[in-house]
């Protein structure tokens, strides 16, 4: 998680020494090991280092390679060995990743990206033609932000330095805020009108004052992996499946694992610790587990117990049934530059910054992406609309028996779940969850409609399975949530996602449908292939579900106060949030009626991400400027709101 920064003046002037020296300012918290910079004539560039891995440490960033061009490199280079191997002319072994980047590039140019595996942000500056290039890995493991105008182009692991340091105001972006009430923004999206974010998969080449976004790879549809018997794709899986967590346990330091007790963290600690016995060059492995045996749907401590006594060793536990009301950090120094980096401080976090610091550890272990890669959804719409758009009728016949008697409703049913896929999301209700919440106006909604209902599109009827086409649909929302974590400096550390490894995930893509689901068996290749590895009590656990309500009333009768005592919400005077129907939408929470959960809390998110930036000034439409948090708003409504820091 290693952080960088640069600024390219289009017209030759040079960069100003004060940016330079308030970006390192910036960028220090984040990569406390090591220092560089590149700075020449009209171009700076800033490296910040957080070693998370061997070779990390005999980096010099940024690298001046024999061509020229000059690399930053933030990653973690899984097939290192394989490209070294292809390189051995211009590389030994012990080369530390930037330089194998450097070498690659040198000898396959942009095509060298598809051929980069691991989590990974790279830029490239070339001082001969004077063109810059902007990368990023197929997942979006890795943060990549820039902005361009005719005098200047500044690009940042962090939105911080593009925001603080620019000596201009930004709209903000309603489509982003949308994005966040739904299922998160699109990937190229950032809170400010004229800052983007580098798509997952894609590189953006400036040069002649302009710049070009090209996508350099995609997952293949035409890719098929069949074998004569089940044990051959339990064979397979297990052996993606202990490569992509082996490659995230590459570390210079202990690993800590996330470990709720679900199938998801549970899979990933068995097979780390399967992988560290059978090898003696791995890192300790620890685990962090979160319990609230107050929530009467939540009793996870037998099953993350369960994996302790594997490991023989107890992890760091955290009770999260009786924390304080959330406290902001919005007088503090930090500045809340999306809604998800609003800073929140409560025992939870205090006490997992605490366990970080206490045993060292640099990377943490996530399962994201594990429900949604390996089939933790047992839905049969992927098959059946595959058997549909292939005419394949007696397998479609079959397939709806024997699924109808499982889901024990309709054959009918299920095929018009199937059909309905294929025509246009106008033509077709919007599904309940996908639904904008009804407390937004009606006018932001029709606005930005597709980015309130997760961007809906219709599957093809030709061409790749639409079970591929949602495979890809569903990365594609892993995605967006990736692009909205967060970078941590209290302390430093890095997230790795084994789930969403690339090859775990084009073997996942590749196999027949029904190794994946079968009806009656959720996750069926998963729960096969693990056996003797994950215990029992684990794989044969139903799936986890729960509601935890205390938090939503401890944040809702704080909001409540704060309301009230306001009487009124910034993001009802910049025309999002209708407060009345907010208000009323808060009492059957109150009073214990359904409502949206998810999309109340990122309305309480944005809520208090807008009081944050209130602090540091916001220029409303008509001229008013809000600071330490007293106004006067008018009510017009606009695409973009004018935000300015300084």
């Amino acid at each position: 998680m290693s952080v960088q920064f640069g600024m390219w003046n289009l017209e030759g002037r040079p960069v100003a020494p004060d940016l330079i020296e308030r970006a390192e300012r910036l960028l220090a918290p984040y990569g406390p090991d090591r220092g560089g910079s590149y700075i020449k004539d009209s171009v700076g560039i800033l490296y910040r280092a957080f070693y998370t891995t061997k070779e990390s440490r005999n980096e010099t960033q940024p690298h001046l390679a024999s061509s020229g061009w000059v690399f930053t490199w933030d990653g973690r280079l899984d097939n290192r060995a394989e490209l070294v191997e292809e390189l051995r002319e211009a590389l030994t072994i012990s080369a530390p990743d930037v330089a194998i980047v450097a070498a690659a590039y040198e000898a396959w140019g942009t095509r060298c990206f598809s051929k980069l595996i691991g989590d990974w942000a790279l830029s490239l500056w070339n001082p001969r033609n004077r063109c810059l290039l902007l990368a990023k890995d197929p997942i979006g493991t890795r943060h990549l932000y820039y902005t361009f105008d005719r005098d200047q182009v500044t690009w940042s692991t962090l939105l911080d330095p593009l925001i603080l340091l620019a000596g201009r105001a930004f709209a903000l972006d309603e489509e982003y805020i949308a994005g966040w009430f739904s299922f998160f923004p699109a990937t190229h999206l950032t809170p400010y009108v004229g800052i983007h974010s580098i798509c997952p998969s894609s590189f953006v080449l400036v040069e002649r004052g302009r710049p070009t976004t090209i996508r350099y790879w995609d997952f293949d549809p035409a890719r098929k992996v069949r074998y004569h018997t089940d044990a051959e794709y339990e064979e397979h899986f297990r052996t993606v499946f202990a490569q992509a967590v082996r490659r995230r346990l590459c570390s210079n330091a202990p690993i800590l694992a996330e470990l709720s007790g679900g199938m998801d963290s549970s899979s990933i600690v068995c097979m780390a610790h399967t992988i560290i016995v059978g090898s003696g060059d791995n890192p300790r492995l620890d685990t962090l587990s979160y319990y609230n045996d107050s929530e009467p749907n939540w009793n996870e401590r037998p099953y993350f117990t369960k994996v302790e006594e594997m490991l023989g060793r107890v992890g760091c536990h955290i009770d999260v049934s009786a924390q304080e009301s959330i406290k902001s950090d919005s007088n503090g120094d930090h500045f809340a530059v999306t809604p998800g980096s609003y800073t929140r401080t409560n025992a939870t976090s205090r006490q997992f910054a605490a366990c970080l610091s206490r045993q060292g550890n640099r990377a943490v272990l996530s399962g994201i992406g594990g429900d949604e890669v390996t089939g933790g959804v047992p839905t049969p719409t992927p098959e059946l609309m595959d058997a549909l758009a292939r005419a394949r009728f007696q397998v479609l016949a079959h397939e709806l028996k024997v699924w109808a008697l499982d889901k024990r409703k309709p054959w009918f049913y299920l095929l018009l779940e199937a059909a309905r896929g294929f025509f246009p999301p106008s033509l077709v209700d919007v599904p309940k969850q996908l639904r904008p919440p009804h407390w937004l106006f009606p006018s932001f909604i029709a606005r930005h409609r597709a980015a309130l209902s997760c961007y809906p599109s219709r599957v093809r009827l030709f061409g790749a399975l639409p079970s591929f086409q949602e495979n890809v649909s569903t990365l594609e929302v892993l995605r967006r949530q990736l692009a909205c974590q967060t970078l941590s400096c209290t302390p430093p550390h890095e997230r790795r996602y084994p789930y969403l490894d690339r090859d775990l995930l084009e073997f996942l893509y590749a196999v027949p449908r029904e190794q994946i689901v079968r009806p009656g068996q959720r996750r069926s290749l998963m729960r096969r292939a693990l056996r003797g590895i994950v215990p029992d009590e684990i794989l044969n656990r139903r799936r986890k579900a729960y509601v935890a309500r205390s938090s939503l009333m401890r944040v809702f009768s704080e909001w409540t106060s704060l309301i009230e005592k306001r009487r009124q919400m910034l993001s009802a005077s910049l025309g999002i949030v209708d407060s009345e129907a907010f208000g009323d939408a808060m009492q059957k929470t109150r009073r214990g009626q359904e409502v949206h959960i998810v999309a109340m809390m990122r309305t309480l998110e944005v809520e208090s991400w807008l009081r944050n930036i209130v602090g540091r000034v916001i220029a409303l439409p008509g001229g008013s400027t809000i600071s330490g948090g007293s106004a006067k708003f008018d009510n017009s409504v606009s695409s973009g709101r004018e935000v300015s820091a300084s």
